[in-house]
């Protein structure tokens, strides 16, 4: 721990015995919670620049964004500057480190079951786009070029597919099957019609933090924040608020569409008013199977490339990350109808 406390040091907080947890819910940064005398204090984060090579534009974003956060339903998060005035620190060897202060007695969910906690991410997801909707998109920079370009990824898994190894593709030969059936249909939909707007871009259920009373309280890992649609957004949330098994649950079986949670996030994000158009509305179903499938597409890439991206913890984890996203979009599709109609009387 002594590297941890050595860049804990360079930041402006009072001097004191820290001590710091591992938090593993993440597949990209390196994430501490830090504490004093057994209570949080701040969430410490190596930021891959790995994938994020742009800390900059990652920064750029944030300051842009993070002041605009404020209202008295939305907990503010804020970046801690170190001694020089910067919100990182960046070692000899490379290594980008931020602090951040941890909001007190919150608390995250992989999955849920309560329609409750469902209402709640919806809310919390339509006050941040309510609190940012003024704010210029354009300003924003692309900290992942091309992060939900659904041809992009597509032209990444063909390229994946010319190098794999044959025993990759025969394990895989039913996602690779998958992709190539609903390719078209996703390509079909054409961001340039919707409106441009600032989105968190991975707003699955674990990066909203809630209050031990169930209230949601506001967004984390922002470093995703940039312009895009509410598509993304849209779609990220539902594929882990409406299914209540794990995001790589490997019993296909338990992976589900449950309606009564689908309807609760509608009613929360239209608690916030009406903030959408009305070609956002028509596409919003198909979005449920844009975001898993985007996300299934590039964990089969990886697993493809023999795990270049995300971390794994056993060989096959990006293959079973895969087929979980895929039965989920399968089931978006076929949930299409259901969709149309929460989201008509509902939003």
């Amino acid at each position: 721990m002594e590297e941890l406390n050595n860049i804990l040091d360079q930041f402006k907080i009072p001097e004191a015995k820290y001590e710091f947890d591992v938090i593993s819910n993440g597949f990209i940064n390196d994430t501490y919670k830090v504490s004093k005398n057994g209570a949080p204090e701040y969430i410490l984060q190596r930021i891959n620049t790995k994938v994020f090579t742009s800390i900059d534009s990652l920064i750029h974003n944030l300051d842009l964004i993070l002041p605009l956060l404020k209202h008295d339903d939305y907990k503010t998060i804020t970046l801690v500057k170190t001694a020089s005035g910067d919100s990182f620190v960046k070692t000899e060897t490379n290594h980008v480190w931020r602090l951040m202060t941890f909001i007190k007695d919150s608390l995250t969910y992989n999955t849920t079951t309560n329609p409750k906690t469902a209402f709640e991410a919806g809310r919390i997801i339509g006050l941040f786009h309510k609190l940012l909707k003024d704010f210029d998109a354009g300003k924003l920079e692309d900290t992942l070029p091309n992060f939900h370009n659904v041809s992009f990824r597509y032209d990444q898994f063909k390229e994946a597919l010319v190098d794999a190894k044959p025993a990759n593709i025969e394990n895989s030969q039913k996602a690779i099957n998958f992709v190539k059936d609903n390719i078209e249909k996703l390509l079909s939909i054409d961001p340039d019609e919707l409106p441009v707007k600032v989105c968190h871009n991975d707003t699955k259920l674990n990066n909203i933090l809630f209050s031990k009373s169930d209230e949601a309280l506001c967004l984390i890992d922002l470093d995703t924040i940039m312009k895009g649609t509410f598509l993304y957004d849209f779609g990220d949330a539902v594929r882990t608020i409406a299914n209540t098994a794990a995001e790589d649950e490997k019993d296909l079986t338990m992976i589900n569409f449950t309606n009564e949670l689908f309807d609760a996030f509608i009613e929360g994000l239209a608690s916030n008013g009406k903030f959408l158009s009305q070609k956002e509305k028509e596409l919003l179903p198909l979005g449920v199977v844009l975001l898993p499938f985007l996300h299934g597409i590039r964990a089969l890439t990886d697993y493809l490339e023999n795990n270049k991206y995300y971390k794994v913890t056993y060989e096959n984890q990006n293959l079973d990350r895969c087929f979980s996203l895929f039965t989920f979009a399968q089931l978006a599709l076929d949930n299409q109808e259901s969709m149309k109609k929460s989201i008509l009387n509902k939003l």
